[in-house]
């Protein structure tokens, strides 16, 4: 596939593309100066955010606490559909929301976790101590986020989880090379 030029960025996988669309918010947001009192929409929005900004914290350990119940659902009455799909999309929360939140290298661990629960053929297959050190490593992570170096324990931690997972996953996926080939493409969550 042709990258159209000045659209986006393309980099091409064995079986997918990652495509990162150009940032086109300096052509909505005009360079001409504001007069006097008029009103500033980039400046509202960074005020709006400043002002959530106190409440990520608390946000993000509602997160945790959900992702930790959901584990307990699978670990007490199994993969069932409804604790599968709990279990990712409280993972796929933290995955998406962990950069706004002010906590980036917890996207890693969720995402992990996230590709064992999506690309296992048999989910009563996984054991439930890998999805308790993902979890527990999540929790880890935003635990101990103040430490100067906890953004390198985590990418440790988290490129450790993966190594983990994929072997996991490979053994799984043993005959399915596609998903195989999907499974070892690099992770499109960026680092911490």
């Amino acid at each position: 596939m042709a990258s159209p030029k000045n659209t986006a960025a393309f980099t091409t996988y064995g079986d997918h593309e990652v495509i990162v669309p150009k940032n086109k918010l300096r052509k909505v947001v005009s360079n001409r100066q504001l007069e006097p009192g008029e009103d500033d929409p980039i400046a509202r929005a960074e005020k709006a955010l400043a002002d959530l900004s106190g409440e990520f914290a608390s946000w993000m350990d509602s997160e945790c606490e959900r992702l930790d119940k959901a584990r307990h659902l699978v670990s007490v009455a199994g993969f069932t559909s409804a604790n599968k799909e709990a279990l990712f999309h409280a993972a796929h929360d933290i995955k998406g929301e962990a950069a706004t939140f002010g906590f980036p290298a917890m996207a890693s661990a969720a995402d992990s976790l996230c590709r064992l629960i999506e690309h296992t053929p048999d989910p009563t297959r996984i054991p439930i101590k890998l999805v308790d050190q993902h979890v527990d490593a999540a929790r880890a992570i935003y635990r101990e986020y103040d430490r100067s170096d906890a953004v390198a324990l985590a990418n440790q931690l988290t490129k450790r989880l993966r190594e983990v997972t994929d072997e996991f996953l490979i053994h799984e996926n043993r005959g399915r090379p596609d998903v195989i080939e999907q499974i070892m493409g690099p992770s499109i969550v960026p680092e911490g």
